[in-house]
């Protein structure tokens, strides 16, 4: 038999090493998919390959009894099972129902109204990272026992160091272990797990079904995505039209039994699993007459609320004689994996000859070929008014595979009208397959959870599905981590949080490696937002608009500038990485036993927040979330993006960055705008001190260096900040329930410098971290209290210049340089014999036609003065500045 990954492995140079097992556990696919070229892909998870329902059950139970002869009984009646969703959801319970005595929670993408968050974090590598942990019992996370992670492969450790990490701050635990059908960790990633424990002083083991590792040759990432292309495109050419349904599904009614959770999304406990135990012969049945009933006429899909299908004498136009055995596929839906696969076990266990898949939102190629794991896709939208908007979803190894049924299992939530439209699911199955069976699992709603049907919770006819009961109650006490299940207290989760998108990323959105930073952003690339720098200049001072409401017309710097940002980062790059380190040393020990969410304000606090972001793995192995969010002087912090950010971390994790202070109004702004987001929103949690590099006017208590010095950064707009504008808020824009915009300039990646930036300081890190190691212990030591020296200086400024509005008085380098370039600039104030840190801005104040101005007695290097009664009329005829009168 040919191996599945032999089309890949020739192709690409990819290699699978290791236990002699694993050729029959492993195929290879092509991910479409710009983080990663390759797919492992299970023959025994039941995802991507239809499998016997007892190999993939029997897979997860093995594994489950290992772990429980690993604890002991005593530990393992104190431990908590967590699957990954959506690929491991089953097999987590299968883990979960081998060790017994524990009960089983997994992750889920699919926020629920009404049930608090217990945590979340993120898989770097996947198409749709967040994670949420929704458990109907608050304490079933925070018992003392050990802590069992399931996932269907463990690859890099990322995944799990960052749950572990994010509950372990939470919810701290002596003892964890880590299973995973195969353990495919790369040598460099062999000490992480060690090198958690030692840190943290838990025991963590690890059980696997088999072991090796994936060699990738340089460049695979590019090769496999030129693969990928070269494919789909060939596909394209060959494409043949999709043949039409041979006739409607037939809907079945299970009769599942009233309260029992559909799965281990809030949770699932062993007397859970007893009370499907004994009903799942019942439901089989059902579903094995449905097998041999007449199917209805093409055309129409059974509605929800028509009668179940009704059991009756075979007709041999319509399937299979009774005595026959069709080949069956049982069809699962993303996260809900067990429920089908269960049915799926009690239909093989009566004798069908039986397969069980399910469908997923992972975008794989499919090549016809047999020694290539993902033989066919069909590809159908999204049915389940999914959280992060709609999107394709797909199903390999279906078509073609020769199947006389399949029984496609879904939940509530998911029986929508898309399910049943002519391009939903049901039509491409029937499409493919004679007889189709529609069985829908109630989505469990937990205990004092308002249930209120939505437009997810109708089918074909509109007709609402009665609301689910969760009272189950089956013999026995149901099993926590204290022994008692009390009725949860719910706080009520923001429903707006559930409707926003996932961050933007690059390349995409900004030229930053999307794992440097998520956007909380709309995208405005294709809106004309870009105005004359006069003319926005009046339209601010009349108070006609505000600053956000545009953009100025981005700067595009001489060849004699590029230089003088070239000569600038050289001679300054130790200094920046020097405080880079220090204010990140300060974050972490500061937040000692967390794990910071770096949220940077955009877009000057995001090359700081990536810089941070990358110190923290460059010293501590850490890799931290990084956001960037918009912040706008007068209308505060996007609270869209705060919804956000609480549905997917805790709050008190959040570290907000910025680049520099100039008076401190930023500091200020974001103090009001959060405890205004706490009083309306009652999300509380968020700490609105803010990290930056420089803190010159003594704003803040965490910086990096109180020296007002040029941080190269500055000296550029979009191309030293990932191509990305400054923030954009307008009402006809930016709706109640959207992010604030931003536009991605890609046309100016000839003169990008943005990484070129990043990877400069970041190869200054071995050089100062000594220093940075001093730096951070007299920092701790010494009252950093704010002082606000800034803020009384522009004060000062203000009235003794006769302008009489702070916000005509930008202090500092990064202030002053954005005067220059954004504003029209009246004069420039500069420190006496500060002229080192000053070229850039001299050079901008001559092309300008803006004088210069020495002073004594100033707190920064120097200060940007805007025209204070500024009109067209203010600047001559080659638009350049003139002093007032």
């Amino acid at each position: 038999m040919v191996w599945t990954g032999t089309w890949v492995a020739e192709r690409l140079g990819v290699e699978l090493i290791g236990d002699e097992e694993l050729p029959a556990l492993l195929g290879l696919a092509l991910r479409r998919n710009p983080k990663r070229a390759h797919l492992l892909v299970s023959s025994v998870l039941g995802k991507h390959v239809p499998q016997r329902p007892s190999v993939v059950y029997g897979s997860g139970l093995d594994l489950g009894r290992r772990v429980r002869a690993l604890l002991g009984d005593e530990e393992a009646a104190r431990a908590v099972v967590l699957g990954y969703a959506e690929t491991a959801t089953a097999l987590g319970h299968a883990v979960a129902d081998g060790l017994g005595l524990a009960p089983y929670l997994h992750s889920t993408r699919r926020p629920v109204a009404g049930v608090a968050r217990a945590g979340g974090f993120e898989e770097s590598h996947s198409h749709a990272t967040s994670h949420l942990l929704l458990p109907e019992d608050p304490t079933l996370l925070a018992g003392d026992g050990p802590l069992v992670l399931v996932d269907d492969e463990f690859s890099t450790g990322n995944t799990v160091l960052n749950t572990v990490r994010a509950l372990h701050a939470r919810y701290p635990r002596d003892r964890y272990v880590v299973v995973a059908l195969v353990d495919m960790r790369s040598a460099a990633d062999l000490g992480r797990l060690d090198a958690f424990a030692a840190e943290t002083g838990a025991r963590l083991d690890l059980v696997s079904a088999a072991a090796g590792t994936v060699r990738l040759p340089e460049g695979v990432l590019e090769k496999g995505q030129a693969l990928v292309a070269a494919q789909e495109r060939q596909d394209a050419e060959a494409a043949s039209p999709t043949p039409a349904p041979s006739a409607a599904p037939v809907r079945i009614a299970l009769d599942w039994p009233e309260g029992l959770p559909d799965g281990g999304r809030h949770g699932f406990t062993p007397e859970h699993r007893t009370g499907l135990e004994a009903a799942l012969p019942a439901m089989a049945a059902r579903i094995a007459e449905a097998l041999h009933t007449p199917a209805a006429a093409p055309g129409r899909a059974p509605a929800a609320g028509e009668p179940a299908a009704a059991a009756g004498p075979p007709q041999a136009a319509s399937g299979p004689a009774p005595s026959s055995k069709p080949r069956v596929l049982v069809l699962g839906f993303e996260e809900l994996m067990y429920a089908p696969l269960r049915l799926g076990t009690a239909l093989e266990e009566a004798g069908h000859d039986v397969r069980y898949s399910t469908t997923t939102r992972s975008p794989v190629l499919a090549v016809d070929d047999p020694g290539y794991a993902i033989r066919t896709r069909l590809v159908f939208p999204a049915h389940d008014d999914p959280a992060d908007g709609p999107g394709e979803r797909y199903a390999y190894n279906v078509a073609g595979a020769g199947f006389d049924a399949v029984v496609a299992v879904v939940d509530s939530t998911a029986d929508t009208p898309a399910l049943h439209a002519p391009d939903g699911l049901l039509a491409r199955l029937a499409a493919h397959i004679p007889r189709v069976v529609l069985a829908v699992v109630p989505s469990y709603t937990p205990q004092g959870t308002p249930h209120a049907p939505t437009s997810s919770s109708c089918a074909s006819t509109g007709t609402p599905h009665a609301p689910t009961s969760s009272s189950y109650e089956p013999t026995g006490t149901p099993h926590t981590s204290t022994g008692t299940l009390h009725a949860p207290t719910v706080s009520e989760a923001p429903e707006r949080s559930s409707m926003l998108p996932e961050p933007l990323r690059g390349p995409a959105f900004s030229s930053y490696a999307p794992e440097e930073v998520g956007w909380l952003l709309q995208d405005l690339s294709d809106v004309e937002l870009e105005a004359p720098t006069e003319e926005r200049e009046e339209a601010i001072q009349s108070g006609g608009a505000h600053y956000a409401e545009s953009l100025p017309v981005e700067y595009q710097p001489s060849e004699r500038y590029q230089e003088l940002f070239q000569s600038a980062l050289e001679s300054s790059a130790t200094r920046i990485a020097r405080a880079v380190g220090v204010v990140t040393e300060t974050v972490l020990e500061e937040r000692s036993g967390r794990r910071p969410v770096l949220v940077s304000l955009a877009r000057a606090g995001t090359p700081v927040g990536v810089l941070m972001r990358r110190w923290a793995q460059y010293r501590h192995g850490l890799d931290l979330p990084h956001y960037a969010v918009s912040i706008v002087r007068g209308r505060g912090i996007d609270a869209n993006a705060l919804r956000w950010l609480a549905a997917h971390h805790d709050p008190a994790d959040v570290v907000f960055v910025d680049g520099w202070t100039g008076k401190g109004a930023i500091t200020r702004e974001l103090a009001d705008a959060i405890a205004e987001f706490e009083t309306v929103e009652g999300i509380t949690g968020f700490d609105p001190e803010i990290a930056v590099l420089a803190d010159p006017g003594s704003c803040v208590r965490v910086h990096g260096t109180r020296e007002d010095f040029l941080i190269p950064s500055a000296c550029l707009n979009s191309t030293v900040s990932g191509l990305i504008s400054r923030t954009v808020l307008r009402a006809d824009l930016v709706g109640p329930d959207d992010f604030h915009g931003a536009k991605f300039y890609r046309e100016l990646a000839g003169a990008d410098v943005s990484v070129d930036f990043l990877d400069a300081v970041a190869a200054r890190f071995d050089e100062v971290a000594e220093t940075v190691d001093t730096d951070v212990k007299e920092l701790l030591a010494t009252d950093r209290t704010p002082t606000w020296e800034g803020w009384a200086a522009v004060e000062r400024i203000s009235e003794e210049y006769g302008i009489h509005d702070v916000n005509l008085v930008k202090p500092g380098v990064g202030e002053t340089t954005r005067v220059l370039l954004r504003r029209v600039p009246w004069k420039i104030l500069a420190k006496r014999g500060a002229d080192a840190d000053l070229a850039h801005i001299r050079l901008l104040a001559e092309q300008r036609g803006v004088p210069v101005e020495e002073v004594d007695e100033l707190p920064y290097s120097c200060v940007g003065l805007i025209h204070p009664r500024f009109t067209r009329g203010a600047t001559g005829a080659d638009g350049k500045a003139v002093v007032s009168q």
